[in-house]
């Protein structure tokens, strides 16, 4: 079991109903209204028991409670085929996000708040040196997560099945000479976009695995966008090259 806090993250978590749920534990003196009544409206139907803690117990857990925190189970991972079959079910070509190796859990959270808003049908993530779904991180998407698949896998091996069930593999590599601007790429068919870690960027095998690589053009000052900013702005120009569907 692992403490989930903050009220949207919270709210996101039990919305979607993914998790085992032991507890909630609320601040004295919180008032049951907005997004905490909400909250409180699901635990009592879901009969979650609800206790009422002085505000420095939550604040041991954390300082981001917004005055509530909620005993869980861990997060559940899915698999990549798990991924193809919700594309398969929303009759969508596939569009996956391969986050490699990312080590800040803000910026885990962004790129899966983003991908859910896109509708991104999966996230895979690296079997080691990388951020996980840890409770720091399902804040830092408001939740998102909790309504996507997210799996572990060996990338390169990932990106070979993506290959021969004729997905596009893109590459995320803007100082690398060989990528190419948007301008260039189609990006509205099956697709996984490949995101690289902050300060090193793809790995060596997992670059040269992907079919393309994809460089977002600048015109200012500065050499480069922050991973979590560049794969946002990736993610909504492949689904506005998809239409917006």
């Amino acid at each position: 079991m692992e403490w989930l806090y903050g009220r949207n993250p919270i709210y996101e978590a039990l919305r979607a109903d993914r998790r085992a749920f032991k507890r909630l534990r609320v601040a004295e003196g919180a008032q049951p209204k907005g997004r905490l009544a909400d909250i409180l409206q699901i635990a009592k139907n879901r009969n979650i028991a609800v206790e009422t803690v002085r505000r420095n117990v939550l604040d041991s857990l954390t300082e981001n409670h917004q005055g509530v925190a909620l005993e869980a189970g861990s997060y559940a991972y899915a698999d990549l085929m798990d991924m193809f079959t919700l594309a398969e079910e929303r009759n969508e070509p596939p569009f996956l996000l391969l986050l490699d190796a990312l080590q800040d859990p803000q910026n885990l959270g962004t790129l899966l708040r983003t991908a859910e808003a896109v509708g991104v049908h999966g996230i895979l993530l690296p079997l080691a040196h990388t951020a996980t779904i840890t409770p720091a991180v399902v804040s830092a998407s408001s939740g998102a997560c909790e309504h996507l698949l997210v799996g572990q896998a060996n990338l390169a091996q990932s990106i070979g099945i993506l290959q021969e069930n004729n997905v596009w593999v893109v590459g995320l590599a803007g100082e690398d000479a060989a990528a190419k601007p948007p301008a260039e790429l189609r990006l509205d068919g099956a697709l996984a976009l490949v995101v690289g870690s902050e300060g090193e960027g793809l790995r060596r095998l997992v670059r040269e695995s992907c079919d393309v690589l994809l460089a977002l053009p600048m015109r200012g000052q500065i050499e480069s966008l922050n991973a979590a900013v560049a794969g946002s702005v990736a993610l909504y120009l492949a689904w506005q090259a998809r239409a917006w569907k």
